[in-house]
């Protein structure tokens, strides 16, 4: 099944090619217009190939409508570099011109290749009865990231007084990871969701003695310095310390384009408080809602981070609020390590759930507490 998405989705090119060689297609009413019937017809055509084997999971056809307009954003981000042409240039003059930043072109490449190549793993394993929970709680942090800010972005920001007809076809890639997210936390976990004897032993060590878990809540500390920091230097506060930061070393946050600000503010109310949840997690155990959650901000943080790093590095950012030669290597380290701890937190939760699991008093153990210290657990184990 993935193959055949995968075939139907470059079907996307003869559409823009169609529309950008149409005048009567590229007015602003009309573009609305082409891009609900696209999305129904595609929607409609697996419908009908799948309804005599219909998906076990009805995700199956969100992951292949929005593999179709991954193609197309692919094309726009390689036709705004130049790589490419003939394919979207009405879109650019009466779509969404706001296409054509540096950061809704880094975006498009994201969903282009990263978000295309999640939906036919997605596919494949759902095709097969496979679980794509972890990967599909990833996807959905991803895209819901990636769309809150870029929609946040164009209504704040100096696209706000230009919003064409076409920026409502943004709103089901808004809206529908929401729901899948919903979906994808309530489905059973793949794992164990009680903890036995390894569990007790896991969850007995103090933070001291787990070297790993020590090492990730000073790595989450360092994260929400730097994310407070960000914030109060979007939020232009007067410190001079973050005059010095926008001058010498992230002018991009004061893009005008407003999707820079916008990502810190997100990263300032929501994942902040995230972050510290996830230090009580490694703290305390039997949190079980750590793997699900980890990931999902896993998700959302690399692509944010991705389009970022990428706008303010891009020819099409402006050359004062692009990263400065002097500061390039200390701003470029900082970000991609903030760009990879979440994703580090969420590969130390799924490979090893032991200490946020929920513990059961087990046989043998009556008498014992709660959480025994480790040596205690292990002698009485071994009698």
């Amino acid at each position: 099944m993935e193959r055949l998405v995968f075939l139907f989705s470059l079907t996307a090119l003869v559409v823009l090619h169609c529309m950008n060689t149409t005048p009567e297609f590229q007015e602003p009413v009309v573009i609305l217009q082409i891009g609900i019937a696209v999305l129904v017809v595609v929607w409609f055509f697996y419908f009908l190939i799948t309804r005599r084997n219909p998906p076990k999971d009805t995700l199956f056809y969100v992951f292949a409508e929005f593999s179709f307009t991954c193609v197309i954003d692919l094309v726009s981000a390689m036709e705004h570099d130049g790589f490419i042409s003939g394919f979207m240039e009405f879109y650019q003059k009466t779509g969404e011109p706001y296409l054509g930043t540096a950061y809704a072109i880094m975006m498009c490449y994201w969903d282009g290749i990263v978000h295309f190549i999640m939906y036919l793993m997605m596919i494949q394993r759902l095709w097969n009865s496979k679980s794509y929970r972890t990967l599909g709680l990833f996807w959905a942090g991803s895209l819901f990231a990636n769309m809150s800010v870029f929609v946040t972005g164009i209504v704040v920001g100096k696209f706000g007084s230009d919003i064409r007809p076409a920026f409502w076809l943004n709103m089901p890639f808004l809206m529908l990871p929401i729901w899948g997210a919903i979906k994808l936390f309530n489905q059973p976990k793949n794992g164990p969701t009680l903890g036995g004897y390894r569990a007790h032993y896991d969850q007995s060590f103090n933070l001291i003695w787990r070297p790993t878990d020590l090492l990730l809540v000073l790595l989450l500390l360092g994260a929400m310095v730097f994310t407070l920091f960000r914030g109060l230097v979007a939020l232009d506060s007067p410190l001079e310390a973050c005059t010095i930061y926008l001058r010498q070393y992230e002018p991009y946050l004061k893009d005008p384009v407003g999707y820079p600000k916008v990502m810190m503010l997100h990263f300032l109310f929501y994942m902040l408080p995230m972050l510290g949840a996830f230090i009580y997690g490694l703290v305390v155990p039997g949190c079980t809602w750590m793997p699900d959650w980890t990931v999902f901000v896993a998700g959302g943080v690399a692509q944010c981070q991705w389009a970022h790093i990428g706008a303010s590095l891009h020819p099409r950012t402006v050359a004062p609020f692009r990263i400065p030669d002097e500061a390039f290597l200390a701003v470029l380290a900082a970000n991609l390590l903030y760009a990879v701890i979440p994703s580090l937190i969420a590969m130390r939760c799924t490979s090893n759930t032991n200490f946020f699991l929920t513990v059961t008093k087990l046989p043998g153990m009556e008498g014992m507490p709660w959480v025994p210290d480790a040596d205690t657990l292990v002698e009485k184990k071994h009698n």
